[in-house]
């Protein structure tokens, strides 16, 4: 018999989930980290816990396999384990989540994680305002820009079934919108940072295009301006988000039904230089959370793809539809 899978090894498994998920504040850093990843002084802010204290629940979390630890730079995130420690507990996994993301987070709790992101996405603004002029010349360090989107054109070309509404999300300097307003009748740029966007439009490029829209704010502006997009793209944006999973759920909702999401962003990586630099939030992405991600809101995966960069990154590429019939 194989000691993964023995009878024994499940019973202290099984005891050890248990002890972890009974108890309130547990359950309730797990619905925290149902969407986001945070660093314990950010759990400790949301929850108005002492540093001690909080550390010890990650602790038994951990312990019990439903939390993973990232590292960023100096910092330590935590977030949701997506597998079951023994595999005969998956179903009991997979249903206490089902569980935790049914429960609401207290008021006060649910205010405060707000605070975090907004202070996440502020400093990304800060970054883009100041240094917007020098912005591309720090990413083509990281990668080329022709490179995935010629990739993210071939994944338009060989996949899109209507060219009616496209939307850029963090269109940068504007150097994909003019690939996109040839193919779409109409062309959303969307952005948060004011500066960004004047950049973007102001390009030589751009400036005669009739059919492009630029548009300040987030997805959520996005979800309450346009709808029946066909096409949705997300150039090197991800890592610079505070709250990804809203992203996807956002875009869900706008996109016409077959319509296509497609991301690029960087892998995992150690490079905490482009923090600095490059005003970069993650050091790259785990694709496995992009994919749930993806899953959570309610889009299906179409395929994946990885290439490799300069100076030791890498990109992936991932291109989802919206199913022609949703329960979401």
């Amino acid at each position: 018999m194989n000691a993964e899978t023995s009878p024994q090894l499940a019973v202290e498994t099984l005891s050890v989930l248990c002890h972890a998920s009974g108890e309130s504040l547990r359950l309730q850093i797990l619905r925290a980290l149902s969407s986001d990843s945070f660093g314990v002084l950010e759990l400790c802010q949301i929850f108005d816990a002492k540093q001690p204290s909080l550390s010890h629940h990650l602790k038994v979390l951990a312990k019990a396999g439903l939390v993973t630890t990232r590292r960023e730079g100096n910092s330590i995130f935590y977030r949701r384990a997506t597998q079951a420690n023994h595999p005969l507990l998956v179903n009991l996994h997979r249903a206490l989540w089902q569980v935790v993301d049914a429960l609401e987070l207290p008021a006060e709790c649910a205010a405060r994680l707000d605070d975090v992101n907004r202070v996440r996405a502020e400093r990304s603004e800060q970054f883009f305002r100041d240094y917007a002029g020098k912005f591309q010349s720090h990413q083509e360090q990281i990668a080329s820009v022709e490179l995935y989107t010629n990739e993210v054109l071939h994944a338009i070309d060989s996949q899109c079934p209507r060219l009616r509404c496209a939307v850029e999300i963090g269109p940068g300097e504007g150097a994909f919108i003019p690939s996109l307003a040839t193919r779409f009748t109409r062309v959303v740029a969307l952005d948060s940072s004011e500066t960004m966007l004047t950049l973007a439009k102001s390009a030589p490029a751009n400036a005669a295009l009739d059919n492009v829209e630029w548009l300040k704010g987030d997805t959520r502006t996005l979800r309450n301006n346009v709808v029946g997009v066909d096409c949705q793209v997300i150039n090197m944006v991800l890592h610079h988000v505070a709250s990804p999973q809203q992203i996807f759920d956002d875009t869900f909702t706008t996109a016409s039904e077959g319509g296509l999401l497609i991301i690029t962003d960087l892998c995992e990586h150690d490079q905490t230089w482009a923090q600095k630099e490059c005003g970069d939030l993650w050091l790259g992405l785990n694709s496995d959370d992009i994919l749930q991600w993806a899953d959570n809101a309610g889009w299906e995966r179409r395929d994946s793809s990885y290439f490799a960069q300069r100076n030791g990154f890498t990109i992936q590429l991932h291109c989802f539809y919206k199913p022609t019939t949703s329960l979401k």
